[in-house]
């Protein structure tokens, strides 16, 4: 049978096993990948089938790993780079940004950089300082990055494998505290494109926007709006560079109304570019403002005190609630 249940965790195993079957160029590396596969598991037996030479342990160096596959891409292999915490991504951000976004354009076109940079992503683990920050806008914002943010297994299974196989560098999203939400994932299906919204509950009232960790978040939100008789449509962006906006028009136009949600700050986050974007192409059919639901301004708190700062079912409910009193 090609279908099987799978967590995001596993997908994604199962996801970078068949790209380097497929490709033998493919290597990852990363801080404890190997032997331990990785905090999380994700590469959990992978070293032991593959080698280590084609998944390598890597010293506790970030702008190490990311400069080492800048070099590998430029000689014709296609790196995927795990940084073992978001907030650990800072060292090797001059490389992601002046090297690995660059060179395409640098090089007018001459060379590619077929890198991936997995990051889990967000909070709710509990974790301490560093371990659950929300960095997509800083890379959304810089030209020559795509940025992909997953939210079930289908999207992980699939998901890498496209990445990977994209001729452009690609920041890998993966919302830590969903590793272990279940789907079936049909192994053999025609998946989606990688760089496409998608519809993932229809309804009549309030466009609701989410990726990654929020995507659960937002559908609870409407199964318990659906209770006070108010249907809410929530659309997965999956990619937030470049942002598919077309499935996100079509529903707002309909609906007149749209909330976004997100874990990182309200601030400059990409609800901010989001919202400009739906308010320039709906702004006839708007029948209220484009409301934001973020994290706070502030850094993320000690996780005692983190169900406080991130979004939760309420908090949508409200804006929602506040989009139907215009």
């Amino acid at each position: 049978m090609s279908t099987e249940t799978l967590t995001i965790g596993k997908a994604l195993n199962l996801g970078l096993r068949r790209a380097m079957e497929d490709d033998a160029k493919v290597v990852l590396m990363g801080e404890d990948i190997g032997r331990l596969g990785g905090v999380f598991r994700i590469t959990d037996g992978l070293q032991k089938d593959f080698g280590e030479d084609r998944v390598v342990d890597t010293p506790l160096a970030e702008a190490g790993i990311l400069g080492t596959a800048v070099g590998l891409a430029m000689r014709g292999y296609r790196p995927v780079c795990e940084i073992q915490f978001d907030g650990f991504v800072f060292p090797a951000y001059n490389q992601i940004v002046t090297q690995v976004a660059k060179i395409h354009a640098r090089s007018r076109g001459k060379l590619t950089m077929p890198v991936v940079i997995r990051i889990p992503f967000g909070g709710g683990i509990g974790a301490v300082e560093h371990h659950s920050e929300s960095p997509e806008a800083y890379f959304a914002h810089t030209p020559g990055l795509k940025v992909v943010a997953v939210s079930n297994p289908v999207d992980a299974y699939w998901g890498i494998q496209q990445a990977i196989a994209h001729p452009d560098p690609v920041v890998f999203l993966e919302p830590k505290r969903r590793y272990w939400d279940k789907a079936e994932v049909d192994t053999a299906a025609t998946p989606d494109p990688l760089f496409a919204s998608r519809v993932v509950r229809g309804g009549d009232d309030v466009t609701v926007l989410a990726y990654g960790p929020m995507v659960k978040t937002a559908l609870q939100a409407a199964e318990a709006a659906a209770e006070e008789g108010r249907s809410l449509e929530v659309v997965d962006l999956r990619t937030l560079s470049p942002l598919d906006l077309d499935p996100v028009v079509e529903s707002v136009r309909r609906t007149g109304r749209c909330v976004v949600v997100h874990e990182a700050p309200v601030t400059l986050g990409l609800g901010a570019e989001i919202a400009a974007r739906v308010t320039e192409e709906c702004f006839h059919s708007l029948e209220a403002p484009v409301l934001r639901v973020g994290g706070y301004d502030t850094p993320y708190p000690p996780s005692k005190l983190e169900e406080e700062y991130l979004p939760d079912l309420d908090r949508v409910l409200d804006a929602v609630d506040r989009a139907l009193q215009f």
